[in-house]
């Protein structure tokens, strides 16, 4: 059976790279994506930060005040979504000009399946290069570039390459290629998992390969067999094609920590309007189950959830679910850091739920065409639904 040939392609510091593009006094600065730091004080966290900003330390999901701490000389930066989601867009066009086989991970990051492909382009190594070359001179951008029999192999590559880089690893040379590796690059290896493997004196993945499989079902369970294969290099996962959006959400982290449960309810009826919003600006989207995320002070993170009976994008139905899931959650005194509501479960989402209109649905779906028409012409700010 021919090896399969599979890319993992990861744009590099995207959204840091974004902005280095769009403006050159920052390039070859230190870049940090995210909330205003507020001379260190600053909520929220790092979004990305360009490379020149990694060498302080400083690393996507830090604290934004940290990120201040480590590099006050760095350049603060509000992200700016649209431009990313459009150069996102750009770059996948480019994906699809060499294969139909993608698999998108992230807005940033996508498995590429060429293995029928790839002769078409002068093989894989240089399929490879003509899409980073592409990405580069098309989207203005640099893309690290992993190529392997197996998924996780390629992905693994594509990490050790960065920035702009390219790792080809041979079918048979798998296992060589993992042998030096920390057992972390394994995917299924979080912390907990590490701290029972080290505590058994496994470091690396070549020591890991060396447990018998029984051996490895004993001590770990069911996913004993799970790190055995990945140890040998063994992924039979397929790039499974993108098959449309699994969620859209939106959030919000509060400038300070706040017990006030009307302000936190006037956020979540702003993010239930942002999140109706979208859904309907992506071809009418619908969805039944309606989620709300929670930080408290600590950092503490809850998410609550409820699954409607019918898929839903209006903004009241969003909004009085949420207002309920919160209600239920929150106590006096709870100071809350950041607020979020997600809207998901899209399964049959071109399916109508009732074969007959319901005359409400009809009239918000009336008052919603309205509203987005408004919005549309004059703005984002031109007309908000009214705090109670």
């Amino acid at each position: 059976m021919m090896s399969k040939v599979i890319l993992h392609v990861d744009l590099d510091a995207f959204f840091a790279a974004v902005e280095q593009r769009d403006d050159p006094q920052l390039r070859g600065k230190p870049v940090v994506v995210g909330a205003d730091p507020q001379g260190g004080k600053g909520r929220g966290v790092v979004s990305t930060c360009s490379y020149e900003a990694r060498k302080f330390g400083i690393r996507s999901a830090m604290p934004i005040s940290k990120a201040y701490q480590l590099c006050p000389s760095a350049i603060f930066v509000e992200p700016h979504f649209q431009k990313y989601s459009e150069a996102s867009r750009a770059v996948f066009k480019i994906f699809h000009d060499f294969t139909p086989h993608i698999q998108g991970l992230s807005i940033d990051e996508a498995f590429m399946d060429i293995t029928t492909s790839a002769h078409l382009f002068g093989g894989p190594l240089e399929t490879a290069k003509r899409l980073k070359e592409r990405v580069r001179q098309e989207v203005g951008l640099t893309a690290s570039v992993g190529i392997a029999s197996v998924k996780f192999v390629a992905k693994i590559a594509s990490d050790l390459s960065k920035p702009d880089g390219l790792i080809t690893v041979p079918a048979d040379g798998v296992v060589e290629f993992l042998k030096p590796l920390k057992i972390e690059r394994l995917w299924g290896v979080g912390p907990k998992t590490a701290e029972v493997l080290h505590l058994s004196g496994i470091e690396t993945i070549g020591q890991l390969a060396e447990i018998p499989l029984n051996d490895m079902r004993e001590r770990f369970g069911e996913s004993g067999e799970h790190l055995y294969d990945l140890s040998h290099g063994i992924d039979l996962r397929e790039v499974e094609e993108d098959t449309g959006i699994k969620s859209v959400s939106h959030e919000h982290t509060f400038n300070v920590d706040t017990s006030n449960p009307e302000e936190i309810l006037a956020m979540v009826l702003d993010l239930s309007e942002h999140v109706s919003r979208r859904l309907r600006r992506k071809d009418n989207l619908k969805g039944k189950t309606i989620t709300v995320k929670i930080r408290l002070q600590g950092f503490e993170t809850y998410t609550r959830a409820v699954t409607l009976g019918e898929r839903t994008n209006f903004t009241d139905v969003i909004f009085s679910n949420a207002k309920s899931i919160f209600e239920k959650f929150f106590k006096p005194g709870m100071k809350v850091r950041l607020i979020g509501v997600r809207v998901n479960n899209f399964e049959d989402a071109y399916v109508q739920d009732s074969l007959f209109s319901d005359p409400v649905d009809v009239r918000r779906e009336k008052i919603h065409t309205v509203v987005d028409m408004i919005k549309n012409k004059f703005g984002e700010d031109a007309i908000s639904r009214a705090k109670k």
